[in-house]
C-alpha cells in the first residue's frame, strides 16, 4: 500500500538523519578520564582533610545562643498597649502588648542605655598561638574603663599581659595608630595631630594608662575567675556599632500555644555574655515598664486632684448662692414642689455631669496624644473609657516616634525612610484621633439625649413662680457641681487603689543561664564536608567541563555507532621517528594490525572479490592517511601482491622523502604530458611494491585529478598491478578525493583519536548513507594502548597481552593494580 510505503521511506529519512550525530557527552570517556586522574582526588582529599581541620581548630569561631522567657500581662493595667487584637503595621496579630514590648527589646534606645550604663562598647578576647577567644567581661581578672574625656581610638587591639602582683603591661599593636579618635561624650570622631607609637608600659591596677589615642585604666574584677589568662585583648567600638552589633544578634518571638509569652534569644561568641546581657536588658526593661505605669497613675492622680479642687471651688460657690436664696429670699420651702420631675431631673444632671467631666479628662488625652506629650499622659479610665484601638494608637506612636528618631540619625528629613516612617506616624494619629472621636460622639449623643429629656421635665415647671424657679436653678446647679465632684471623687479612688497595688505585668518564667549549651554554629562539621567536597568537586568539574567541551573522536565504539560505517582496523601509536613501520618493525603490534586490516579490506571487496584500486582519505591533514596508505601498501606488497602507491595529494607532497626518493618527477608531471608512465614510477627495496611520488606543486591540482589522463592512469596500472594506493587529499579540505572515489574499489577513512572533530564525520557520513560512496570503511589511527587493558574494541592487540610475541612486550611493565588483582588470584588459588 502506498501510505505503508510513504511510511517507510519517512522512516528511513528520520533514521538517515541521525547518522553522523554524536552524543553531547560520552560517559565512557569522562569515566576514563575519572579513573585516569584518581590521583588529583586522592591529593584533592588529603588537601580538604587538611585544611578543615585547620579551619575547625584554629579558625572556627564558635556562636552560642541563650534564651530567656518572659510572661506579660494583658490587664487593663497597661495603659499603652492594647488588650483585645488589633493588626498592627509590623504583622503581629493580637497581643499588641507583647509586639510594643519586642519593638522596645529591638530598639536602638534601648540598647544603646544598655550600652552606656555596661560598656557594652569594650569587647575581651584571649590569644592563643593562632586561634583568638572572646570573652565574657567576667572571665576577665581586670575591666578596662575608658575616659569618655579623653579622645579614644577604635578597633585597635590592647593587649593586656599579667605581670604579677597587680600589674599588668600594656602592649599596643607595631602599627595602625590613627589621628581620627573617637569621643564617648560626643559620641563622634575628632582629627588630631600625628603622633608616634606609644611605647609598651607596665602599670598598676586602678592607674591611668594616656597616650595621644588612649586614656584607661584597670579595675580588679570583685570575683575571682576560674581560667588563667596569659593575655587579655581588648578592643574599643563606637557606641553606634555596639548598639548595631547588640540588635543584629537579638531576637524575640511568642509562644505559639500562649501568645502573652515572649522567648527572648541572643547570640554570641561568649554563653556567659550573652546570659548575662538578656538577663541585664531584661530587668532594665521591667523597671522602665513599671516606671512608665507608675508615671501614668500618677499623673492620674495629679489630674484628678486638680480637677476635684477646681470643681470643690465651685461646689462651695454654688453652695454660697443656694444659702443666699434659701436665707435671704426664703425660698427653702417651696409648697406643691413635684418632687418626681425634680428627682428626675437631679439625676439627669448627675449624669450630664458625669459625662463632661469625662469629656474634659478626653480632651486632655487628646491634648497629650497631639503634642507627643505621652510624659504627662493619664489613664484613658479616667475619661469613662478602655478603647482597646485607642490604646493600640498611642502605643504604635510611641514606637513610630522611636523609630523616627533612630532614623533621623542616619537618613535626611526628605528620605524615603523618614517619609514612609511619617506617613505611617500620620496613620497612627488618624487611628488615635477617630477612636477619640468616636468616645467623643458618644458622649455628645448622650448629652443631647439627656438635655432633651431635662426640657421635657421642666416644662412640668414652668408653673412655678420666677422666684421659686430661680431657687430651682441654684438647686440644679447646685446638684451638677457635686455630682461631678462625686464622679471624680469615685475615680480618684480608683486611682488610688490601682497605684496602691501596682505591680510589674511583666514576670520572668525561665532566666537566661549557662546550662553548658553547645555551640549553634558555624556548623563545622558541615563546613568540612563542603570543604571535602568543593575540593573533590574541582577536578570532577574541570574534567565534567572538559567532557562537554570536547568535540574529539575518542570512543571507537561510539564511532562505529553514530556512523554506521564499518570499522576495518584500529592502528596503535606510532613510537618510530618514520613512517616506514610495517618496514622496520614487521613483529611490532602496529605492523599486526595493518595486516589485519589487508584482511578485513576483503569485506569491501567488488564482486570479484578483489579490491585492485584502494583510495585512502580523511577529514583533514594530520590525521594520518599517508602514513596508513605507506604501510597498508607495505603490507600487499610483502605478501607477494604486486602494489603500486600513488601520492595524489598534490597540494602536499609527503611520500617520497620516507622512501628516499627524488620528487622532480612525479604524477603532477604526468597528468600535465612531462613525462610517460614509466618515469613516474620508482622501485622500492621492497620487491612488489612501487611508488609514484606527487611531484611538484602544480597551480591546478584539481583540474589535473579530474582530467581524463588521470582515469587512463589509473585504467592503465590496473592492468600492471593487483593493487593500486591512492593517497589522496583530505575531503574536509577539497573534493578531489570524491572524484577520485569514482574510479576506486574500495575507501580507507582515516580517523584520528582524540585528534579528528566529530562534526567532520557528518558529510562523510551523510554521503555513504545516501549511497554516494560505496565500498567505505574506517581505519581508527594513534589509538594510545592503555597498559593492561588493550584497544577495547577489538581490532588490533593490546600491549602486555602478547607475552612476548610483539617487540613492545620487552618494554611492557604491569599495572599496579593488575599484579594486585593476579597476587589476590594467586592466593585464593593457593587456598583450594
Amino acid at each position: 500500500m502506498i501510505p505503508e510505503k510513504v511510511a517507510s521511506v519517512d522512516r528511513n529519512a528520520v533514521q538517515k538523519e541521525k547518522y553522523g550525530s554524536f552524543a553531547l557527552f560520552d560517559v565512557e570517556h569522562f569515566l576514563r578520564k575519572l579513573l585516569k586522574n584518581w590521583y588529583w582526588f586522592i591529593f584533592m582529599l588529603i588537601l580538604g582533610y587538611g585544611i578543615s581541620w585547620f579551619y575547625g581548630k584554629y579558625y572556627a569561631q564558635s556562636v552560642y545562643s541563650s534564651s530567656l522567657s518572659l510572661s506579660i500581662s494583658n490587664s487593663n493595667a497597661s495603659y499603652f498597649t492594647p488588650t483585645q487584637s488589633i493588626n498592627f503595621i509590623w504583622g503581629q496579630g493580637g497581643n499588641q502588648d507583647g509586639v510594643y514590648l519586642k519593638k522596645m527589646l529591638l530598639s536602638r534606645s534601648h540598647n544603646e542605655y544598655l550600652v552606656k550604663e555596661l560598656n557594652y562598647f569594650v569587647n575581651y578576647q584571649t590569644k592563643g598561638l593562632i586561634k583568638s577567644t572572646y570573652l565574657d567581661k567576667d572571665d576577665s581578672p581586670v575591666f578596662l574603663e575608658v575616659d569618655k574625656k579623653h579622645l579614644q581610638q577604635v578597633n585597635y587591639p590592647i593587649t593586656i599581659i599579667p605581670k604579677g602582683g597587680n600589674k599588668y603591661e600594656i602592649v599596643l599593636p607595631e602599627e595602625g595608630e590613627s589621628t581620627n579618635l573617637y569621643s564617648y561624650d560626643v559620641e563622634g570622631f575628632q582629627s588630631i595631630n600625628s603622633f608616634a607609637r606609644p611605647a609598651n608600659k607596665v602599670i598598676a591596677v586602678n592607674e591611668w594608662y594616656t597616650s595621644p589615642n588612649l586614656r584607661f585604666r584597670l579595675i580588679p574584677n570583685p570575683v575571682t575567675t576560674k581560667i588563667n589568662l596569659e593575655n587579655i585583648i581588648v578592643n574599643l567600638t563606637t557606641v553606634n556599632d555596639a548598639v548595631n552589633g547588640i540588635i543584629s544578634t537579638v531576637g524575640v518571638d511568642f509562644d505559639k500555644e500562649i501568645n502573652t509569652i515572649m522567648i527572648i534569644s541572643k547570640t554570641g561568641y561568649n554563653l556567659n555574655s550573652t546570659v548575662n546581657f538578656l538577663n541585664k536588658s531584661v530587668e532594665v526593661l521591667q523597671k522602665k515598664r513599671f516606671n512608665d505605669k507608675i508615671k501614668v497613675d500618677l499623673n492620674t492622680e495629679l489630674y484628678l486632684k486638680e480637677s476635684l479642687e477646681t470643681i470643690r471651688k465651685k461646689l462651695d460657690s454654688s453652695g454660697a448662692v443656694l444659702n443666699y436664696l434659701k436665707t435671704s429670699e426664703k425660698l427653702y420651702d417651696i409648697t406643691d414642689r413635684d418632687e418626681k420631675s425634680l428627682q428626675k431631673i437631679k439625676e439627669l444632671d448627675a449624669k450630664k455631669a458625669d459625662i463632661l467631666s469625662k469629656m474634659s479628662s478626653l480632651s486632655n488625652i487628646r491634648s497629650s496624644v497631639e503634642t507627643q506629650g505621652f510624659d504627662k499622659m493619664i489613664s484613658p479610665s479616667a475619661a469613662g473609657f478602655d478603647d482597646g484601638m485607642f490604646t493600640a494608637s498611642v502605643s504604635e506612636l510611641k514606637a513610630l516616634y522611636l523609630k523616627k528618631r533612630e532614623l533621623s540619625t542616619i537618613y535626611t528629613p526628605n528620605s524615603e525612610p523618614i517619609k514612609e516612617v511619617n506617613r505611617l506616624i500620620a496613620e497612627a494619629k488618624q487611628n488615635s484621633s477617630g477612636s477619640l472621636r468616636n468616645v467623643y460622639n458618644v458622649y455628645t449623643e448622650q448629652l443631647s439625649k439627656i438635655d432633651q429629656q431635662v426640657a421635657e421635665a421642666n416644662s412640668d415647671l414652668l408653673t412655678y413662680p420666677e422666684k421659686q424657679r430661680k431657687y430651682l436653678d441654684a438647686e440644679r446647679g447646685y446638684n451638677m457641681i457635686e455630682a461631678t465632684y462625686n464622679s471624680l471623687l469615685t475615680r480618684q479612688n480608683d486611682s488610688k487603689m490601682r497605684l496602691a497595688t501596682n505591680q510589674s505585668d511583666m514576670s520572668v518564667i525561665d532566666p537566661a543561664k549557662n546550662l553548658g549549651q553547645g555551640p549553634i554554629g558555624p556548623n563545622v562539621k558541615g563546613t568540612k564536608m563542603g570543604i571535602i567536597g568543593g575540593l573533590l568537586a574541582l577536578p570532577f568539574a574541570i574534567i565534567l567541563i572538559g567532557g562537554l567541551l570536547d568535540s574529539k573522536i575518542r570512543n571507537i565504539k561510539e564511532l562505529v555507532s553514530a556512523t554506521k560505517i564499518p570499522m576495518l582496523g584500529v592502528i596503535g601509536n606510532n613510537s618510530n621517528d618514520n613512517m616506514l613501520t610495517v618496514l622496520e618493525h614487521p613483529k611490532s603490534s602496529v605492523s599486526e594490525a595493518f595486516r589485519g586490516i589487508r584482511a578485513n579490506m576483503r569485506f569491501l571487496a567488488s564482486e570479484d572479490g578483489n579490491s585492485k584500486v584502494i583510495l585512502v582519505t580523511s577529514s583533514v591533514g594530520g590525521e594520518g592517511k599517508t602514513y596508513v596508505s605507506i604501510n597498508l601498501a607495505s603490507v600487499l606488497g610483502l605478501s607477494d601482491k604486486k602494489t603500486i602507491l600513488l601520492g595524489m595529494d598534490l597540494r602536499k607532497p609527503k611520500i617520497f622523502g620516507d622512501f628516499n626518493i627524488d620528487n622532480k618527477n612525479g604524477i603532477s608531471n604526468y597528468l600535465t604530458g612531462e613525462v610517460n608512465v614509466d618515469q613516474i614510477i620508482n622501485k622500492t627495496k621492497i620487491p612488489n611494491l612501487d611508488v609514484a611520488t606527487s611531484g611538484p606543486i602544480p597551480p591546478n591540482p584539481s583540474e589535473l585529478l579530474m582530467s581524463d589522463r588521470n582515469v587512463k592512469l589509473i585504467e592503465e596500472l590496473k592492468t600492471r598491478y593487483d593493487f593500486i594506493i591512492i593517497d589522496s587529499p583530505p575531503v574536509g579540505l577539497v573534493a578531489d578525493s570524491y572524484e577520485l572515489m569514482k574510479h576506486s574499489d574500495a575507501n580507507l577513512y582515516v580517523v584520528r583519536h582524540e585528534y579528528t572533530e566529530k562534526y567532520m564525520l557528518k558529510m562523510i557520513t551523510e554521503k555513504y548513507h545516501n549511497d554516494e560512496i560505496k565500498h567505505l570503511g574506517f581505519v581508527y589511527n594513534d589509538y594510545v594502548v592503555k597498559q593492561g587493558y588493550g584497544y577495547g574494541y577489538g581490532y588490533g592487540y593490546g600491549y602486555g597481552y602478547g607475552y612476548g610475541y610483539f617487540d613492545e612486550d620487552k618494554n611492557y611493565k604491569e599495572p599496579v593494580i593488575i599484579k594486585i588483582r593476579n597476587f589476590v588470584k594467586a592466593y585464593l588459588d593457593r587456598k583450594k
